[in-house]
């Protein structure tokens, strides 16, 4: 009678095993860790809105586009966020101070960003500090390459 080999037994792939780690403890801790607290003034699928949005004060020069550029915290499983939205137009030839945010969004320390500014020589955006005395400073424009718009909607940095 012939001996028939014996297989070996089949080890899961690497993929499986990444897979199963990430998406099993995202699961198990998901809902409560996303779960905004009880106390929460205004939720929205997991997310406190710690002050809503209020406008930048724009610095002289710099107009604001159709959705006027404005700043608010958002919370985000005890993480908490600053979040620019809007546009403005510009004249930048070197780096500028672009506006203020409100003094009631106190900004422990400096949060940097990048936006989308317009395309010239395929240079497409600009770098967006806000500053813990509230400048919202931008980083990118020259004299051969100035910045004339700016959108900040892309911008959401953690705050501490």
């Amino acid at each position: 009678m012939p001996v028939m080999p014996v297989m070996p037994q089949r080890t899961p792939s690497r993929r499986a095993l990444l897979t199963a780690a990430v998406t099993v403890p995202a699961a198990a801790v998901g809902a409560p860790l996303l779960a905004a607290p009880a106390s929460a003034a205004a939720t929205t699928g997991g997310v406190e809105v710690v002050h809503d949005w209020t406008a930048l004060v724009l610095a002289a020069g710099v107009t604001a586009s159709a959705d006027a550029p404005a700043a608010r915290v958002i919370r985000i499983a005890g993480t908490d966020f600053l979040q620019l939205r809007g546009g403005v137009d510009c004249a930048f030839t070197g780096d500028a101070v672009l506006g203020t945010v409100p003094a009631s969004l106190a900004v422990p320390k400096t949060t940097r960003g990048v936006c989308p500014r317009n395309n010239k020589a395929g240079v497409n955006a600009c770098r967006v500090e806000v500053s813990t005395a509230g400048h919202v400073t931008v980083f990118g424009g020259n004299a051969a390459n100035g910045i004339t718009w700016i959108a900040l909607d892309s911008f959401s940095a953690v705050l501490a």
